[in-house]
């Protein structure tokens, strides 16, 4: 059972806890953090391309010239994909990308990557994040006291203060708990969980 140290948001060290060995003790498995990334990104991808086939292109309702006598070929419709500003063949038709993955792959895919972060060592937990006020700049000097510029930060329970103080900063990201995912965990150099968090995480994912 791995145990990490916790930290205050001044980077001083102020207890220890013990973390679950299911959660953040298992196998790392790269082949499912590879198909849970994919999976997200497929499920992001808006399906909005789409061309006019022959029958929705305006126009084409007369027979362009007669079949016979004029030395061109046979024609139909102006609308035909042959001709200029005609229809689309095989044109993307509003394709939806999304695609289903199991949830226990999921689960243990967010294991692994949780695991992966702890290993390497650039996972740390916070007591509480809190802030005197609402500020980036009080929220990146929180950061850099724990050597976590870029990073994720996950949250058991949002604030407001956290919240606004976040949004301009590009190197970072906070999260609520109940929105962890693997892609932004590793998206991100480092991994920041209070206290809250990891009581959720190994709830939820003990198995």
């Amino acid at each position: 059972m791995p145990t990490v140290d916790v930290y205050n948001m001044s980077g001083e060290k102020v207890r220890e806890i013990d973390l679950n060995d299911t959660v953040f003790g298992c196998e790392i498995k790269p082949h499912l953090l590879h198909d849970v990334v994919v999976w997200q990104l497929a499920n992001r991808r808006a399906a909005t391309a789409k061309t006019k086939t022959r029958k929705e292109v305006s126009g084409g309702g007369t027979k362009p010239y007669r079949q016979k006598g004029t030395g061109r070929a046979r024609a139909g419709s102006n609308r035909s994909p042959l001709w200029r500003h005609g229809g689309v063949s095989f044109g993307p038709n509003g394709r939806k990308y999304a695609r289903r993955l199991p949830k226990k792959v999921r689960n243990q895919a967010l294991c692994s990557a949780l695991t992966m972060k702890l290993q390497e060592n650039v996972m740390k937990v916070v007591d509480a994040i809190t802030l005197e006020r609402p500020k980036t700049k009080l929220y990146a000097a929180a950061l850099g006291k724990l050597g976590m510029d870029n990073s994720l930060v996950v949250m058991g329970s949002m604030n407001p203060d956290a919240s606004l103080a976040s949004r301009n900063l590009s190197s970072s990201k906070l999260l609520d708990v109940r929105g962890l995912n693997v892609y932004d965990i590793l998206k991100y150099k480092g991994l920041v969980l209070d206290v809250e968090a990891v009581q959720y995480i190994e709830e939820r994912l003990k198995g």
